[in-house]
């Protein structure tokens, strides 16, 4: 695949074949490289569109941004902050017959049981736990209401966040881009 960053320059026919040529003037010297790699193709794929500044960050990968930071003001791993980010912002899964819950013994160690866990019983034998859905699949008003809760957190914490219209740009593209 050819890629760069460039404009075009002009258009012109040939005589003979009556084709249209378009000449581009490239940004980056490693087009020349990737021009001899298609060099004597047949037939190539083209497409010039409109150069856009690729998106800083997705929501998701922003609430990850927020969360190391945490972490790291917090002295803990990314992972713990999600846990708790997840435990006080996150949604539940939810089926037709309800939530989504299971009861273990006490003495379970949930870490160990794949998914993400919230206590909603505990008893002295048993404690019963629902589960919590990853942010990866939230819904647009999901991840709004938990990136708001990440950057309150961080905010509490004194952490430099994005600007409020940022935010809400990256909110709005959730699942835009899924």
């Amino acid at each position: 695949m050819m890629e760069f960053t460039g404009r075009a320059i002009d258009v012109t026919r040939d005589y003979m074949s009556g084709k249209y040529r378009i000449t581009f003037e490239v940004n980056e010297e490693s087009a020349i490289n990737q021009y001899d790699k298609i060099n004597g193709v047949e037939k190539l794929a083209v497409k010039a569109v409109k150069y856009r500044n690729k998106r800083s960050l997705d929501a998701n990968a922003y609430a990850w941004v927020l969360m190391s930071k945490i972490a790291s003001v917090m002295n803990t791993s990314k992972e713990e902050v999600y846990e708790d980010m997840l435990q006080q912002y996150g949604k539940l899964y939810e089926d037709a017959d309800g939530y989504i819950t299971i009861t273990v013994k006490r003495s379970v160690d949930m870490s160990k049981i794949a998914g993400h866990w919230m206590k909603i019983k505990q008893g002295e034998k048993y404690a019963g736990y629902a589960m919590i859905k990853g942010s990866s699949e939230y819904d647009t008003k999901e991840m709004s209401d938990f990136i708001d809760g990440v950057v309150h957190e961080a905010e509490e914490l004194g952490i430099q966040t994005e600007t409020p219209e940022e935010i809400e740009r990256m909110k709005s593209l959730w699942n835009s881009s899924q």
